[in-house]
């Protein structure tokens, strides 16, 4: 079960952050999880929303770059070691883990943590493996 996220190319400048958010606020989109990481000159926007077609037309036709990939949603206990234990299970599988980001919908239950990988295949059978669930959009939507 992979999740779709949009990654949004921001010029590194005030006010372009507030601008794509709007632009989703506006066309009706609810973000449930993001990142951001900067450069000098540019930033990449990851969201995790509940209608990642819709958001990323609604980006371009407000003048966004955006792009559609798909990523793997983990529950991770909340808790010390929480994530330190799943990541061992790609260490042992022989997994790189590209990048990451989390949330916690409620404090002391589940974190999630949003991944994307050079091969989100071997990741999901090595988590499966492990019992350890992996959601899909719906279910992030419905927290």
């Amino acid at each position: 079960m992979k999740v779709e996220q949009l990654s949004v190319f921001l010029e590194n400048k005030s006010g372009r952050l507030t601008e794509a958010t709007e632009v989703l606020a506006d066309g009706g989109v609810n973000i449930r999880a993001l990142s951001l990481a900067d450069t000098a000159d540019f930033g990449i926007l990851r969201l995790i929303v509940n209608d990642p077609e819709k958001a990323r037309a609604i980006l371009k036709a407000g003048g966004f770059t955006a792009a559609v990939t798909e990523v793997l949603a983990i529950e991770v206990p909340d808790r010390p070691g929480g994530l330190a234990g799943i990541l061992k299970q790609f260490s042992v599988a022989g997994i790189n883990v590209e990048y990451l980001y989390a949330f916690v919908a409620k404090s002391g239950e589940n974190a999630i943590i949003i991944c994307r990988f050079e091969n989100s295949d071997a990741a999901m059978a090595a988590l499966e493996k492990e019992g350890i669930r992996i959601l899909d959009g719906a279910d992030i939507s419905a927290l």
